[in-house]
């Protein structure tokens, strides 16, 4: 953590305060939603939205990277009040995980309870082709510097929180319902992360395989962490946007995961809106 605990908890109740300003009378909303790639035409379905830029938000870092738009959406999708991230940090912008996370707090500062978690990923297992779909059923992170180094935030949550379901079984099964009644093709499976900005090795993707890696990618598993402390229900689905390193020939590039997350867009909208809208 680069600033103190009291210093951390008070940008928390800056940022959470301007928000709840923002809101004014309304419903502050109970879920969270990160639009990953390809997923920002979400925001384009909400009723009622106010857009608020990141930069106006006190203590809120800068997305810098293409396709993340760096603004927080406040409205209603599917008859539920919802905040929308449409974009996220990652470590491999020069953030610290305790700023990559900073939202997390944010939210559970003010009340959301489900946080709903989308992202681009490279695929390992061959069952998985560009641009199908993931949900995500646990993950590795091993090389994820904790979000939960340093003193506990201890009104957030316990010292050793357990990580037995990072993400919610419940709502596994409900994704895989609403993309089955959708006609979706959808996968289950195991998420790795890795801090980037490079792709992964050749080398390093047999590795991933061999622990059990399904798809990799570079962020969600620091918010996943931070979620799990804060006791809220996380659900998470990859887009997979490219095959992994040395299982495909041709080299990896951003092009290619924003132009397949292009493509994966209508199914990966539809299935968080039917998410959200059977949430009790």
């Amino acid at each position: 953590m680069t600033v103190t605990p009291r210093e951390y908890i008070s940008q928390i109740d800056k940022s959470a305060n301007y928000i709840r300003g923002i809101i004014g009378s309304a419903e502050i909303p109970g879920i969270c939603t990160v639009l990953g790639s390809g997923l920002s035409p979400l925001a384009d379905h909400c009723e009622d939205k106010i857009t608020v830029p990141y930069a106006d938000i006190p203590g809120f870092p800068i997305s810098t990277v293409e396709g993340h738009e760096g603004k927080l959406i406040i409205g209603t999708l599917e008859g539920k009040r919802v905040f929308m991230m449409s974009g996220r940090f990652h470590a491999y912008e020069g953030y610290g995980t305790d700023v990559c996370t900073f939202y997390v707090r944010v939210m559970s500062k003010l009340g959301v309870k489900t946080l709903i978690l989308t992202n681009a990923a490279g695929g390992i297992s061959p069952e998985l082709k560009p641009p199908e779909l993931m949900i995500i059923t646990d993950h590795i992170g091993f090389f994820c510097i904790s979000p939960l180094i340093g003193p506990n935030l201890d009104e957030f949550g316990v010292r050793f929180p357990d990580q037995s379901e990072v993400y919610d079984s419940e709502y596994v099964s409900l994704l895989e319902d609403k993309a089955r009644e959708a006609g979706i093709r959808i996968h289950k499976g195991v998420y790795a992360y890795c801090k980037g900005p490079q792709y992964e090795t050749p080398a390093e993707i047999r590795a991933l395989k061999l622990w059990g890696a399904d798809a990799v990618g570079m962020s969600t598993v620091p918010e996943a962490i931070v979620a799990a402390h804060c006791g809220m229900r996380t659900a998470a689905v990859s887009c997979i946007t490219n095959f992994a390193a040395g299982l495909n020939s041709g080299k990896l590039s951003h092009p290619e995961v924003m132009m397949n997350a292009a493509r994966a867009s209508d199914d990966s909208c539809r299935l968080v809106k039917l998410f959200i809208s059977s949430l009790n």
